[in-house]
């Protein structure tokens, strides 16, 4: 199972897309780590520095994340750089299950408990601690500290805990 804590990247805005993800220009690369830099690059967020990236673990986004062309690349670029986990109110289904199965998660919160996360923590540098057994959220900054459960179970559980689709099948068939 991968590690699901770290620092959290905020981005305050609905569909981001996959080309925003990791930029079409950028899928002739041969391998996951030629991705790396290339991470967000594109991204239409007002004041958004790319290199905000490094160091980070989670990222936090409000709805639809992930739309546009399915491609397994924008997994692969979020976890070559140690985001193993996004959070949003939704997620385009092919990026989902795509995350699911690199063994990532995707968590969807409802709308209210995002924007309290956004008003809260994206302005102090924030840690999350995912507890992927009880399936909860914890996001701490200087002295407050919030817990939020998420939804993992099933499959998606399975796919977690053996760090992803091809793993999974080496363990089972």
């Amino acid at each position: 199972m991968k590690i699901f804590n770290g620092n959290v990247l905020f981005l305050d805005r609905s569909d981001i897309n996959t080309d925003e993800i990791i930029p079409a220009r950028h899928l002739t690369e041969s391998s996951k780590e030629s991705l790396k830099p290339y991470l967000l690059e594109d991204l239409a967020l007002d004041g958004f520095d790319p290199s905000a990236i490094k160091g980070i673990g989670a990222i936090v986004a409000r709805a639809n994340f992930g739309c546009g062309s399915s491609r397994e690349h924008a997994p692969w670029a979020l976890e070559v750089n140690g985001v193993t986990i996004v959070i949003a109110e939704s997620f385009a289904r092919i990026f989902r299950q795509n995350m699911y199965n690199c063994g990532m998660i995707a968590a969807e919160l409802p709308v209210d408990t995002l924007d309290e996360l956004f008003r809260e923590f994206s302005k102090e540098k924030t840690t999350l601690t995912v507890d992927a057994e009880k399936a909860t959220l914890t996001f701490t900054a200087e002295s407050k500290q919030k817990t939020v459960p998420f939804a993992l179970q099933g499959f998606e559980k399975a796919l977690v805990e053996a760090g992803g689709w091809v793993e999974y099948a080496v363990k089972k068939y």
